[in-house]
């Protein structure tokens, strides 16, 4: 018995893997496109002529990654109760004073518990 040979390649499995494929990018595509923080880049202010507004709640992390919500210490943990507290009275929003030693976590967790609390504006500067 003469075995015979085999000239072509099966590409079946090959179209089933990129199939796959296909609907694993149809199904993770719209999940890319959506964005985490909305900025807006504000122009260049002299610090000198930065003027608070009575109505606007001061926040200041220190370096040593500790909060100041208008000169009070807050512990991070009661964050969300006091802005929202103070945002009741104050409803221009919150200007957050970082150190630049401070954690890139702390300024994220302060902008979050803001966010969560119905402050609608959130400006940032350097100490």
């Amino acid at each position: 018995m003469k075995r015979q040979t085999f000239n072509e390649i099966n590409i079946t499995p090959l179209t089933d893997i990129f199939l796959v494929l296909l609907i694993i990018m149809m199904v993770i595509a719209p999940i890319l496109d959506q964005q985490g923080l909305s900025l807006a880049i504000p122009e260049y202010v002299e610090k000198q002529n930065l003027q608070t507004d009575q109505k606007l709640i001061k926040a200041t992390i220190t370096e040593d990654n500790k909060y100041f919500l208008d000169e009070i210490e807050v512990d991070s943990s009661e964050l969300y109760h006091k802005i929202k507290e103070l945002s009741q009275e104050k409803t221009d929003g919150l200007l957050i004073q970082a150190s630049g030693e401070s954690n890139h976590e702390s300024v994220v967790r302060l902008m979050d518990n803001a966010r969560n609390a119905g402050v609608q504006s959130i400006s940032i500067v350097e100490l």
